[in-house]
C-alpha cells in the first residue's frame, strides 16, 4: 500500500523548478545576484569614469578626444554588425543587470521585513551597520532617478542641454553646455556623492554575499571599498568641476 506521505512528497519534487531559479528564490540566492550584478555595475562605472575624463585629453584631428571616443562606441564590430547594434546589445545588458539588482534588492527587503514579525522595542541599536548601510535603499532610488534624468537630458535629447547648441554625437559640446546649468550640475554631484556611498556598501558587503568574509581581509576589504566608492565619485564630478571653474570651455 502506497504512503500518503511518499505521494505528497513525489509531487513536491515534480513541481520543484530548476536549480538556477530555485537557488534565486532564497534569500542566499538573491543576495548572490546582487553581488554579481553589483559586481557588473561597479565595472561599468569604472569604465564610463574613464571615458568621461576623455574631456581633459587634447583633440584628435582637431576633434575632441570624448567625441571620436563616442563615436568608436558607436561603430563597435561594424561592419560585422551594423552600427549602434553592439552598443545597444550592451546598453540592453546592462538595463537588464540593473534591473535585477533592484529587483533582487527589494525582494529582500520583504523577506526581511516578513522575518520581523514584530517592531523593535525602544531605540534602534546600529552596532554593525554604518550610514551608508542604513540608507542603500534611499540613495539606490535618488541615483536612479537622476540616471533616467541624465539620460533623457544628455544622451537622448529629450530634455535638450540647451535647445540652440545640443546636437546628437557632440559629446564636449553637449557636456559643457549640460553642466553650465547650476540647477543640473547641483543634481549631478549630488547623485555622485550619494553613488559613492551606495558603492561602498555595495563593494563591502559584496564580498559577505559571496561568503568571501573572514576577519583577516575585513582592513583589505573596507580600503578597497574606500578606495574605489571615492576614485568613482571623484572620476565623475572632476570634469563637472571642470566646466564651472571654466577649465573646459
Amino acid at each position: 500500500m502506497r504512503d500518503v506521505g511518499d505521494e505528497v512528497t513525489n509531487t513536491v519534487e515534480k513541481k520543484r523548478a530548476p536549480f538556477p531559479i530555485e537557488f534565486y528564490r532564497s534569500a542566499v540566492g538573491k543576495k548572490w545576484i546582487m553581488a554579481i550584478t553589483g559586481l557588473g555595475i561597479v565595472g561599468f562605472a569604472i569604465a564610463h569614469m574613464i571615458g568621461n575624463l576623455k574631456m581633459f585629453l587634447p583633440p584628435i584631428d582637431g576633434e575632441p578626444d570624448i567625441d571620436v571616443y563616442g563615436h568608436a562606441l558607436r561603430e563597435l564590430f561594424t561592419p560585422i554588425l551594423p552600427e549602434h547594434i553592439f552598443l545597444w546589445i550592451l546598453r540592453t545588458g546592462l538595463i537588464a543587470m540593473f534591473a535585477l539588482h533592484v529587483l533582487a534588492a527589494y525582494q529582500l527587503t520583504i523577506i526581511n521585513r516578513r522575518a520581523r514579525q514584530q517592531g523593535y522595542e525602544g531605540p534602534v541599536s546600529y552596532v554593525s551597520a554604518n550610514y551608508a548601510s542604513r540608507t542603500m535603499r534611499w540613495s539606490g532610488t535618488i541615483f536612479l532617478a537622476f540616471l533616467a534624468f541624465h539620460l533623457a537630458d544628455f544622451t537622448w535629447g529629450v530634455q535638450p542641454a540647451a535647445p540652440e547648441t545640443w546636437e546628437r554625437g557632440h559629446v564636449y559640446a553637449n557636456f559643457i553646455a549640460t553642466f553650465s546649468r547650476p540647477p543640473v550640475t547641483f543634481f549631478y554631484i549630488l547623485a555622485m556623492v550619494l553613488l559613492g556611498i551606495h558603492l561602498y556598501h555595495g563593494i563591502w558587503s559584496m564580498f559577505q554575499s559571496m561568503g568571501i568574509n573572514h576577519p583577516r581581509f575585513n582592513t583589505a576589504r573596507r580600503y578597497l571599498a574606500t578606495g574605489l566608492s571615492l576614485l568613482i565619485s571623484i572620476g565623475f564630478i572632476a570634469p563637472v568641476l571642470a566646466v564651472v571653474f571654466g577649465v573646459l570651455e
